[in-house]
C-alpha cells in the first residue's frame, strides 16, 4: 500500500475541505481520508500540492501524430507505423495526467482492435470509423454508410467488434475541405435509426456537428453527445433560444473541443478553410459562452492529434478555456474527471476519488 497526501483536493465532484490522504493497494484507490489522517504503519506517503483524479480526454484521434496532415495521411501508413504513431500518443496523454481516453474516430479500427490487446496506455473507450456519407467527413477512415438498414448494420458492426460508443458525422468538416460543414449529412430518418440501433445495444450516440442545422437535427434525433456544437450558419455562429432551451432541458452532453497550444496558430491550409466558412477559435470560444449561458453540460475534450495547435496532452488547456468562457472551476474540472466518466460509461472506475 502506498499513500497520496496534499492540503488541496479535488474528488471528481467537487474540492474536498480537508484535503486528502489517498490510499492505494495493487492500482487501486482502497480508502480517501482527510489530510490530517494518519497513514497506516510502514505506508509510504508522498506529500504533493494538490490531489485530484487522472484526468480524461472525451475527444482525441489517437491515429493522428498531431502533424499538419494528420488526418489526411491515415491511408499513407503501414500498419506498423500506425501502431507506432498510436503508442505515442497514448504516452503523451500519459504524460499531461490523462489516464483515459475516447477516440472518435480511427482509420479502419486501428484503435478499436488494439484494445484486444491490451496494453500499458490509458484506458480507451473507442468508436471505430465515424458514421459519414459518401465523400463526407472522414470518409477515408472507413466509416461510409447511407440508408436506414446499411447504417443500422453499420451500428451492430461496431457492437460485434467492440466499440464503446458510435460516432455519427452529422455535418461536413473543416479538415476535410470538399465537405460543407453548415449542412446534415444525414436525414433525420437516418440519425434516429443510428441512434435507436445503438440504444438497442446499449451504446451512446455522439454526433460531430457544426453547422446550426445539424446540431438541431441531433437534437431532435434523440443523441447523446454532440461534438464541437458550432452552431454555424453562413452569418457566423447562432444560437436560437429554443435549441438552448433543448440543449439543456435533454441534458446532452456537448464537447465544444476546445483547449490548444498557446501561441500557436493552424497550418496555413486550415486557416484558409477556417477564413473560408467565416469562423475562427476565438469565435468559438465566443459561442461557447453562449453554450454555457444556456445551462448546457460540457465535457472537456480537445480534438487531440488532428494537427500541431491540438497535439495530444492538452486537456489542461481545456479546463482552463471552460473556465474562461464562464464555467465554473468545479464544472470545468469536472468535465475533465467525474462527469466525464459518468458520460462515458466508467464511472464506477475512473473519474474519481473514492
Amino acid at each position: 500500500m502506498r499513500a497520496y497526501r496534499a492540503d488541496i483536493a479535488f474528488n471528481g465532484e467537487r474540492r474536498l475541505p480537508d484535503g486528502a490522504l489517498v490510499l492505494v493497494e495493487d492500482g487501486v484507490i482502497a480508502g480517501v481520508e482527510s489530510a490530517s489522517f494518519p497513514a497506516p504503519a510502514d505506508c509510504p506517503v508522498t506529500d504533493g500540492a494538490a490531489l485530484l483524479p487522472g484526468l480524461i480526454d472525451t475527444h482525441v484521434h489517437l491515429c493522428g501524430d498531431s502533424s499538419p496532415r494528420a488526418l489526411d495521411q491515415f491511408a499513407e501508413l503501414s500498419p506498423d507505423r500506425l501502431q507506432d504513431v498510436i503508442t505515442t500518443a497514448e504516452q503523451q496523454q500519459l504524460g499531461a495526467g490523462v489516464t483515459t481516453v475516447r477516440d472518435l474516430g480511427d482509420d479502419r479500427w486501428a484503435v478499436v482492435d488494439r484494445l484486444r490487446a491490451g496494453g500499458d496506455g490509458p484506458t480507451v473507450v473507442a468508436s471505430g470509423p465515424p458514421l459519414t456519407v459518401p465523400g463526407g467527413h472522414c470518409a477515408s477512415m472507413g466509416g461510409v454508410a447511407t440508408g436506414q438498414d446499411a447504417l443500422r448494420a453499420a451500428v451492430r458492426e461496431r457492437v460485434d467488434r467492440g466499440a464503446g460508443v458510435v460516432k455519427i458525422m452529422a455535418s461536413g468538416g473543416v479538415l476535410t475541405p470538399d465537405t460543407d460543414v453548415f449542412s446534415c449529412q444525414f436525414t433525420l430518418e437516418e440519425m434516429r435509426a443510428v441512434v435507436e440501433e445503438a440504444h438497442l445495444h446499449g451504446l451512446p450516440v455522439t454526433a460531430h456537428a457544426h453547422g446550426l442545422s445539424a446540431v438541431e437535427r441531433a437534437v431532435e434525433c434523440g443523441v447523446d453527445g454532440i461534438e464541437h456544437c458550432s452552431c454555424l450558419t453562413r452569418d457566423g455562429a447562432r444560437l436560437p433560444r429554443a435549441l438552448s432551451e433543448r440543449l439543456a432541458e435533454s441534458g446532452i452532453y456537448v464537447c465544444p473541443t476546445v483547449g490548444r497550444v498557446p501561441g500557436l496558430e493552424p497550418p496555413p491550409h486550415v486557416q484558409a478553410r477556417l477564413a473560408a466558412i467565416g469562423s475562427t477559435f476565438e469565435d468559438h470560444l465566443v459561442h461557447v459562452v453562449e453554450l454555457q449561458k444556456a445551462g448546457v453540460r460540457f465535457l472537456a475534450g480537445t480534438d487531440a492529434g488532428i494537427g500541431p495547435v491540438k497535439r495530444h496532452g492538452l486537456v489542461p488547456m481545456a479546463v482552463v478555456d471552460l473556465v474562461a468562457c464562464g464555467v465554473p472551476a468545479t464544472d470545468a474540472l469536472a468535465s475533465a474527471t467525474g462527469l466525464a466518466a459518468l458520460a462515458i460509461g466508467l464511472r464506477q472506475r475512473t473519474g474519481r476519488l473514492a
